[in-house]
């Protein structure tokens, strides 16, 4: 599940008064483009009770490593060929997705047998994407929308990290009023009978279709601004190859005026704050067509809308993923939050849908427990990193101090930056458990799919 995070990293000041954190320290360089300098040192000593992923984490740091401060800067001929790849790749993956879930009951093999013998040109042509001009205005209406209420609704003002170019950047956090507006406009629009509530489940061909246009032209349109217009010139990478800027983006934050962030909007609204929406759209659909809404499709529903309000609620903190603080806007980012997202992380619920699965008492509440169990290490593992981070490291992780390795980076024009990765609490027990997290929640919505079929599994695999 998306964001990909970087919350165990935090700047770092000792503060007098507060719990002493055992560090070990790790200098290096990083060229202000992002050209790390050949040399990193550990100078300081380990804790003296080091945790598993402290003493790995030390002896795996060369004394000689490459530091990357943002995407690379240079790519070479094998990123080029990669990323026009993959540029055509994911479009085709969520077609054949979607080919086998609606022509194929669920079943991903038959889909693909099918395309071997037709070919992919033929099998489009015989089960095109119903596109149309009104799904498509739809699809805008729904951005421009989104855009207004990022625009205009009141919200907490948030500094993100520094960037590599120097740039503090300011932003508006509004995510949990613009999500509720929606979804109180959509629920009015349901009962007064203006819209059915399948609404988007029965016009998805033509919604998918017209997510594609939009992904395309913003990747489109990001790489030409980087180009001609760049918001900040010092945190725009150009790396000699078309496809690879157009994959992973020229921007690292390109803006529209002081405020309009096109990332953090495109990141959080046009495909997170529909995913509840279509969601809900599909369990009607399920309805609709076979006179109940299952107890997997509630399991999913529930789950997800819980990892969708948490999102918005800790909205601020996403400012410190990797997503906002090291990836540049381009197709990665703007096909993947405007097409990618809402296909890919709606797929159990679209399949159950058509495909629906009953499960028993026993299976009900171990698969609800499973992923509140999942959601709870998601919260606790967050929350260790946030409140050393506000603590300046000087804070206690399950009544003891925390042990981190501090991070100590030198830019080629002699700024410092540091950071801490934190070792102890849950970060003691493995090293990425934010990620382990999220594979545990996914786990619970795809079992509620069953093992009939590989589709509803793609998620989380």
């Amino acid at each position: 599940m998306q964001p990909r995070h970087l919350p165990q990293t935090m700047d770092y000041a000792r503060v007098p008064g507060r719990p002493t954190t055992t560090t070990t320290t790790i200098t290096g360089s990083i060229n202000t483009r992002g050209v790390p300098n050949p040399e990193l040192n550990i100078v300081d000593m380990l804790p003296q009770r080091p945790t598993v992923v402290a003493a790995k984490g030390a002896e795996q740091l060369n004394p000689i490593a490459e530091v990357t401060w943002g995407r690379r800067t240079k790519a070479s001929r094998i990123d080029g060929i990669g990323a026009a790849c993959i540029v055509p790749f994911v479009p085709f993956w969520m077609y054949i997705n979607n080919h086998a879930l609606h022509h194929h009951g669920g079943s991903l093999s038959s889909a693909i047998d099918q395309l071997g013998r037709r070919g992919f040109l033929a099998l489009v042509y015989q089960y095109p994407h119903r596109f149309s001009v009104s799904s498509l205005l739809a699809y805008l209406g729904w951005v421009a929308f989104q855009a207004a209420l990022y625009a205009t609704l009141p919200g907490r003002r948030c500094l993100g990290q520094r960037t590599p170019g120097g740039q503090l950047l300011e932003y508006t956090v509004n995510g949990l009023r613009a999500w509720a507006v929606t979804h109180g406009l959509f629920a009015m629009a349901i009962s007064t009978g203006m819209i059915k509530a399948s609404i988007l489940a029965d016009h998805w061909q033509g919604l998918i279709m017209a997510a594609d246009v939009y992904g395309m032209l913003a990747s489109v349109a990001a790489m030409t601004k980087g180009y001609f217009a760049p918001t900040h010139e010092g945190d725009r990478k150009l790396s000699g190859s078309l496809a690879f800027d157009f994959f992973s983006g020229v921007e690292l934050n390109p803006r529209f005026g002081k405020y309009f962030d096109v990332k953090f909007f495109h990141n959080g609204r046009p495909g997170i704050a529909a995913w509840t929406l279509i969601n809900f759209s599909w369990a009607a659909y399920q309805y609709d067509k076979h006179g109940v809404v299952s107890n997997s499709m509630i399991i999913v529903n529930s789950l997800q809308a819980i990892y969708v309000l948490h999102f918005f609620v800790d909205e601020d903190w996403y400012l410190r993923t990797v997503d906002i603080t090291h990836d540049h806007f381009g197709f990665y980012l703007a096909y993947g939050t405007a097409s990618f997202l809402p296909k890919l992380y709606t797929i159990q619920a679209q399949y159950l849908a058509l495909c629906p699965t009953h499960l028993d008492t026993a299976e009900t509440f171990g698969l609800l427990a499973l992923g509140l169990a999942g959601y709870a290490l998601f919260r606790s593992a967050n929350y260790e990193k946030d409140i050393v981070r506000r603590a300046q490291g000087a804070a206690l992780i399950w009544g003891k101090p925390t042990q981190v390795i501090k991070a100590e980076d030198r830019t080629s024009d002699g700024k410092e930056h540091t950071s801490l990765l934190l070792t102890s609490g849950w970060w003691g027990v493995c090293r990425h458990t934010n990620y382990l997290a999220d594979l545990i929640q996914t786990l619970a919505m795809s079992l509620t799919c069953g093992f009939g079929h590989f589709l509803p599994w793609s998620h989380v695999i």
